[in-house]
C-alpha cells in the first residue's frame, strides 16, 4: 500500500483547517503558505473535500474554507479512502473487485484480508481531533 501525495496533503490540508479555522472561513492561500503546499495543487485537492461534504466553501471576500463537521467526526481512513480510492493492499480486496477464481485456493488470501483489516481498522481509528492532541503527533 502507498499512500500518495494526494492523500497526505488532503489529510494535512483538513488538519490545518481543523487546527486553525473554527467557524471563521480559512482562504486557502493560508494554509498553502503554513503547510507549505502549493496553492495550485491544494485548488486540485478541494473539489473533492467540498463534494464529499467535509469542508464547506465561500467565494469572495472574507471567503474560504471550513471543515462541515467538528475534528472528531472525521477519520483519517475516511480522508484517505476519499482521495486514494483504496486502501486495499492487493487488487482482489479492492472494492468492487471481480471474484478472484483463486480464492478458494489461495493460500495468502487470508493475510491480505488481515492486512486490509489492520490498515482500515488503524486509519478508521484515528480522527483529526485524535492528530490535534501532542499525545498523537
Amino acid at each position: 500500500m502507498y499512500i500518495s501525495t494526494r492523500g497526505r496533503y488532503a489529510l494535512r490540508v483538513m488538519l490545518d483547517l481543523a487546527e486553525n479555522s473554527g467557524d471563521a472561513y480559512t482562504p486557502m492561500k493560508e494554509v498553502a503558505r503554513r503547510q507549505e503546499i502549493s496553492l495550485k495543487y491544494i485548488e486540485r485537492i478541494m473539489p473533492a473535500l467540498v463534494q464529499a461534504g467535509f469542508v464547506e466553501g465561500v467565494h469572495g471576500r472574507g471567503g474560504g474554507y471550513r471543515l462541515a463537521r467538528a475534528p472528531e467526526a472525521y477519520t483519517v481512513g475516511a480522508i484517505l479512502r476519499l482521495t486514494e480510492g483504496e486502501l486495499a493492499p492487493v487488487a482482489c480486496l479492492a472494492e468492487g473487485a471481480k471474484p478472484c477464481p483463486r480464492a478458494a485456493a489461495c493460500q495468502t488470501l487470508p493475510l491480505w484480508q488481515r492486512l486490509d483489516a489492520l490498515v482500515n481498522d488503524f486509519f478508521d481509528g484515528v480522527t483529526l481531533k485524535d492528530l490535534l492532541t501532542p499525545a498523537a503527533k
